[in-house]
């Protein structure tokens, strides 16, 4: 059986409803569309969610949530040593292809095994992870979040 020669049910494909062909089809004349108003007119339409000058749902509601422009994802232990080299950045991940090109903090958690050393740096690793890391000869340089520069508050202009 192939995709190209299954016919559909009968009677689930009905055929296309021709308007506007005159008043022997029943749907001549005014083609469905009733007498006048916005929605006979060719053209007339509104935009969604618009309800006639009321101010619209979606802006009566109030705003929640909050989306994070921090990428952040997960990477086992065990995959750390597909890595090439021995050490273990968030570029050596993207490049192994462990973690998508657009992650901007990368987590090591405990899963899989370890077979060789490896040094990881710039990373976030749990208690588990940084003990089977620790345990198969690698290090783990400490990670620091670099926090955003604050803006200074303006000089007052001296009066001359």
């Amino acid at each position: 059986m192939q995709l190209n020669t299954i016919k559909p049910a009968a009677g689930a494909k009905r055929p296309r409803r021709r308007v506007g062909r005159g008043i022997g089809s029943g749907l001549g004349k005014t083609a469905g569309r009733g007498h006048k108003g916005q929605k006979s007119r060719s053209g007339g339409f509104h935009k969604v969610g618009f309800e006639g000058g009321q101010m619209p749902l979606q802006r009566r509601l109030p705003k929640r949530g909050f989306a994070s422009h921090i990428r952040s994802e997960e990477v086992r232990v065990g995959d750390i040593g597909m890595v090439a080299g021995d050490m273990a950045d968030i570029a050596s991940l993207k490049a192994a292809g462990l973690v998508s090109l657009h992650a901007t903090q990368v987590k090591v958690i405990l899963a899989g095994e370890l077979k060789r050393k490896v040094n990881v740096a710039g990373l976030r690793v749990t208690k588990g992870a940084r003990e089977a890391i620790e345990s198969a000869g690698g290090s783990i340089a400490e990670f620091k979040l670099v926090p955003k520069p604050r803006k200074l508050p303006k000089k007052e202009k001296a009066e001359s």
